[in-house]
Order: structure tokens, then sequence, then C-alpha cells
């Protein structure tokens, strides 16, 4: 299902907002590594939003969700300070980690390896 122009502005300000508030709340980087938010997914009814975490370098990325978690109802109550003229309600956030960089990385790997094993072999075909 396509998603409506009202829930991609929604889903554009959580964005903005949710990185300020990440940044201001030192959540941007944990455990030496970085966090950067992807995208934020809202549902038809705005009530509640799916917020995608990139983990870059971080060792363990359960362990940063749960700390992430954690810390949600302080997210959640300075999102609504900020919103709170844009939004009657504010959406229940739920976290997902979002592995598309990682899968890319592979993919990137796996193709580099094919690349680097086909090259010996066709120069001596040549």
């Amino acid at each position: 299902m396509q998603e409506s122009k009202r829930q991609k502005q929604v889903g554009a300000l959580l964005l903005q907002e949710l990185s300020d508030i990440f940044q201001r709340l030192g959540l941007g980087m944990i455990d030496g590594g970085l966090i950067s938010l992807t995208t934020v997914k809202v549902t038809p009814d705005l009530l509640e939003a799916r917020v995608y975490l990139s983990f870059f370098q971080v060792k363990d990325v359960p362990a940063a969700m749960k700390k992430i978690g954690e810390r949600g109802w302080e997210i959640k109550r300075e999102l609504a300070e900020r919103v709170k003229q844009q939004l009657r309600r504010i959406p229940a956030l739920d976290y997902f980690h979002d592995d598309t960089l990682e899968h890319a990385d592979k993919m990137d790997a796996l193709f580099r390896k094919i690349k680097e094993e086909r090259q010996p072999g066709e120069e001596g075909q040549e």
C-alpha cells in the first residue's frame, strides 16, 4: 500500500526531529559506533511510527537497541514538546534495525570477490 502525502510529511518531520533529539541526548554515538536514523514510516492513522536505525561500527547492536528502548519515554517526551503544534497525537515509536547498509556491503564484497576470481582467468585466455 502506498503512503499518503500526509504520512510522508509526518514521517519526514519525525525523522528530522528524532535525528536532532538523538544528537542532543547523545544517542547518536553508542559503544564507539554511530547510529543514524534512516527512515520513519507512519501508519495511515498516524498513531504509530516505525523508526529505522542504521548502525555503523557498533559492536553490540541488540544492546544498543535495548539502550534506545530504555530511553524511549525520554525521546517521546522531547518529540512531543517539539511537534505538539503540528500533530494532535504523538505516534507510538517502534525502533527497528535497518540492515540495508550491511546487506549492501556484503553484496559489494561478493561482487569484488567474483571480479577478482574472474580477472586472473580472463587474462590467461587472452
